[in-house]
């Protein structure tokens, strides 16, 4: 297993899948997980769940991963593939068998597999076995890796082959002139010859079979099929035919489908050979050969075209009676029988939405035609909730308009659709639409709190919209920059019921927390952030989309602070949660938030969310930019006239200040609406540090110290140290001159405010990530893998990955060499205890 990757490419019925069963029970040394791959494979998020119970079947003791995949744009997503395969690395030798992989040929979730082929561990391997060559550009393998591949030319039967498998199917001797002329009409086609075989052992005249089927002009495929299942006993082959509906079969469902005495059933069709194989990883179960169902299932419908359908309908009873819920949704949904569709996806509960499957209940609905689900209102509101947990914001948003539209709604159904229509706005640019969405919906709960309210995935109760509806409100406050308003609102839900339920109890403490680290609330949005994160790990929520809030307020915090590397592993876990359903507000703000890592760079912020930003990040984006000519020696006047105090506010008068221009910067803090808040220590800490620069630059050096220690009173609180890094080394010169006793927090002050921002990165830290400074800081700590792991709320596959990237580029093999590298590159102070967040 030199190579990460072996191909097997060879038409139905070569026998890839023999060979590589075969394969896999000569080596017990190997674990192998097997995946046969159907078409529902292509959901990414069902996939992610396969792939990591396969592995864990054979591996038990590995590390689950913990990152989403990206659900939304049907994608396993680069967090999931580096986690996932970061796991494989403690999972010893192993091998990933991928079989009938051509059903996910053209889809994102086959790019994804080969994307984890790159990013295979030395002891992991996969095999990728196909009917059709997949095109994904195999030749960097082949000079990289020496790809192994299997064509067809390999797997083709010799004469002693042949020979072989005729004998011990047909039970009966063949001659070498009848070997040689399967061998030549067959080409060493795998289930040809065993076609043929089934043929001779049904046949009184084995001479007959082998010279008509050297004499017939039809197609192999075709004769032989029909010989077979010519030759069967009717009563047999009505069965066959039966269960291949079916996509995986056992004992209990045969009997169901059939009426045979199932174990024995699937035992003599194993027996004979009859195109039968056992599923991997699930004792009891068969699935057939594609090419023999296909078969089976064309002649059932040309036997009785309503048959299919009934039979699908009874798989579905059957799996109802064994708890299996979804299986029996998609047999419901192949048969057609829509009603009964609706009934068990309405009946479905919160574990959907806690295990994030809401994209598979969105997928449910949307096969169910549009005007029967429009004849179900319930069905067409959980619809809407599920497209947009699943991600589509904005369908889901239209989806709710166009109900709330009708005048069919109840009451309750109006209060469900107007509560989940103001939880939009976490994908929509214009907050100020759903504020009145909001406060509709809390209005008509409190004006009908009687009202009879549909059960959806149990999250339609009346204390979980009036929380969901409040949470909305806020998060529309946060999205206009109406921080004050939104800090209230989010507060008041606290207090309501609702706030109860773990995973919205997660997201409103980081949209909290979110709050106060952008107002400047720092120990407590520390506190909030941390208590989110820790329900979520107690919950088993942190792979959840909930806490992608308290990831970033996380970021914001260690920016805050002054040091912004501290947060780039929490700020891209956040990035990665927030995407998994296409929340694009939060996306933006988490976006925005990687650009003041180091806003003297655009190169960290990587590429733009969809869609527009709200006015919150707007006005952060104009003051990055604004901040930047700055930092050039060119101010810059703000698009448009700024009447009350922003970012934009300060970095036009930090540019006047700048030029030196301290009279017109005197005027603009008079003019400024500036309302004192001591819920929002970071703008008073801003406007008492530009009015000590204007003071200074007048010649007025007491009212400059006066207003210096005004600033540093509220900052030292809250160690805000961000306002004076951004004033930058104007402030590091007052403060060494008007404050000759300086405690550690002016220290600091003075030697972060003096880079600028980090504009003296050398060299090789702009090699190494944010997220890979962070992790290298703790390095002298001596903390364990799982510590780092559990105080950056991550898993430890994640910091095995970035651990394994900081080694390779500072050029060693371990952690003492690393450290001892970094002190020589001066990126860790041989004085310093790693900073720990």
């Amino acid at each position: 297993m030199n190579a990460p990757l072996s191909l097997i490419v060879a038409p139905a019925g070569a026998g890839k899948t023999v060979l590589l069963s075969q394969w896999a029970h000569s080596r017990p040394d190997v674990a192998v997980a097997w995946f046969d791959i159907t078409a529902a494979d292509n959901a990414p998020a069902g996939f992610a769940r396969r792939l990591i119970a396969g592995v864990t079947a054979v591996v038990p003791r590995l590390t689950v991963p913990a990152a989403p995949v990206e659900a939304s744009e049907d994608r396993l997503g680069e967090a999931f593939l580096e986690d996932f395969t970061g796991s494989l690395a403690e999972a010893g030798d192993i091998v990933l068998v991928f079989d009938d992989l051509d059903r996910l040929s053209g889809t994102a979730v086959l790019a994804d597999l080969w994307r984890m082929v790159d990013l295979l561990p030395p002891n992991a391997h996969a095999v990728f076995a196909s009917r059709v060559d997949l095109q994904l550009g195999w030749s960097r393998h082949r000079l990289e890796h020496g790809l192994v591949e299997i064509r067809q030319r390999q797997l083709a039967f010799d004469d002693a082959t042949t020979a072989r498998v005729l004998s011990r199917i047909a039970g009966k001797p063949v001659s070498d002139e009848a070997v040689a002329a399967v061998t030549a009409r067959t080409e060493g086609w795998a289930v040809g010859v065993q076609m043929t075989a089934l043929s001779l052992r049904f046949s009184d005249d084995p001479d007959r079979v082998v010279d008509a089927l050297a004499d017939t002009d039809r197609l192999v495929v075709d004769y032989l099929s029909e010989e077979v299942l010519d030759a069967i006993e009717p009563a047999r082959r009505d069965a066959l035919m039966r269960i291949a509906v079916v996509d995986e079969v056992s004992a209990g469902l045969a009997q169901a489908l059939a009426e045979v005495d199932g174990a024995r059933f699937l035992a003599d069709l194993e027996r004979d050979s009859m195109f039968i194989v056992p599923v991997a990883g699930r004792a009891g179960w068969y699935r057939f050969h594609r090419l023999f169902r296909d078969l089976l299932l064309y002649r059932l419908r040309a036997q009785d075209g309503s048959a299919e359908a009934g039979l699908q309908e009874a798989a579905a009873d059957w799996y109802l009676g064994e708890g299996g819920n979804e299986v029996a949704i998609e047999y419901l949904l192949r048969a057609r029988r829509w009603d009964r569709v609706l009934d068990r996806v309405l009946a479905t509960g919160r574990d959907v939405f806690e295990d994030v499957r809401t994209a598979t209940v969105s997928s449910w609905l949307r096969r169910v035609p549009a005007d029967v689900r429009a004849d179900h209102i319930d069905a067409e509101l959980l619809f809407a909730i599920s497209e947009g947990m699943s991600g589509r914001g904005l369908v889901a948003v239209d989806a709710m308009r166009s109900l709330l539209a009708t005048e069919d709604l109840t009451t309750g159904q109006r209060q469900v659709a107007l509560a989940y229509l103001a939880a939009g706005v976490q994908f929509h640019p214009h907050a100020e639409l759903f504020v009145d969405a909001a406060r509709e919906a809390l209005a008509l709960l409190d004006g009908d709190p009687e009202a009879p309210l549909p059960d959806l995935l149990g999250l339609t109760t009346r204390p979980l919209l009036r929380f969901i509806a409040q949470a909305s409100l806020g998060r529309a406050h946060l999205f206009l920059g109406e921080l004050g308003p939104a800090r209230r609102t989010l507060e008041d839900a606290v207090d309501t019921v609702g706030y109860a339920y773990a995973p919205y109890r997660v997201h409103l403490l980081g949209t909290l927390a979110l709050v106060n680290a952008v107002e400047g609330n720092l120990v407590l949005a520390a506190e909030q952030s941390d208590e989110a994160l820790a329900t979520a790990r107690e919950f088993g929520l942190l792979a959840h989309p909930a806490p992608a809030d308290a990831y970033i307020a996380r970021a914001i915090i260690a920016i805050q602070r002054g040091e912004p590397d501290v947060g780039a592993l929490a700020l891209a876990e956040g990035g990665i949660r927030a995407a998994a359903n296409q929340r694009t507000q939060l996306m933006w703000v988490a976006h925005v938030v990687s650009m003041l890592i180091d806003p003297s760079s655009e190169q960290l912020a990587g590429t733009e969310p969809p869609g527009p930003p709200s006015s919150l990040v707007r006005q952060v984006l104009i003051g990055v930019a604004m901040r930047r000519a700055r930092m050039q020696g060119v101010a810059t006047a703000p698009p448009s006239p700024v009447p009350a105090w922003s970012a934009v506010a300060f970095e036009e008068i930090a540019g006047l200040l700048a030029e030196g221009q301290s009279g017109a910067a005197h005027g603009r803090l008079a003019q400024l609406r500036f309302e004192p808040d001591a819920r929002a220590p970071l703008s008073a800490v801003e406007f008492e540090l530009l009015q000590a620069w204007t003071r200074a630059l007048e010649g007025r050096r007491p009212q400059a110290r006066e207003r210096l220690s005004a600033a540093i009173a509220v900052a030292e609180r809250e160690w805000l140290v961000d306002p004076f890094i951004r004033v930058g080394p104007p402030v590091a010169e007052l403060l060494e001159e008007l404050f000759p006793a300086k405690t550690d927090f002016l220290r600091t002050v003075i030697a972060r405010a003096r880079t600028m921002s980090g504009g003296g990165r050398r060299a090789l830290a702009d090699d190494l990530t944010p997220r890979e400074l962070e992790l290298l800081a703790f390095l002298p700590s001596r903390l364990t893998i799982a510590d780092i792991a559990a105080r950056c709320f991550v898993s430890t596959n994640t910091i095995k990955t970035h651990l394994g990237h900081i080694y390779r580029k500072l050029g060693v093999s371990g952690r003492d060499a690393a450290i001892e590298r970094a002190v020589d590159l001066g990126l860790i102070d041989a004085r310093e205890i790693a900073r720990v967040g």
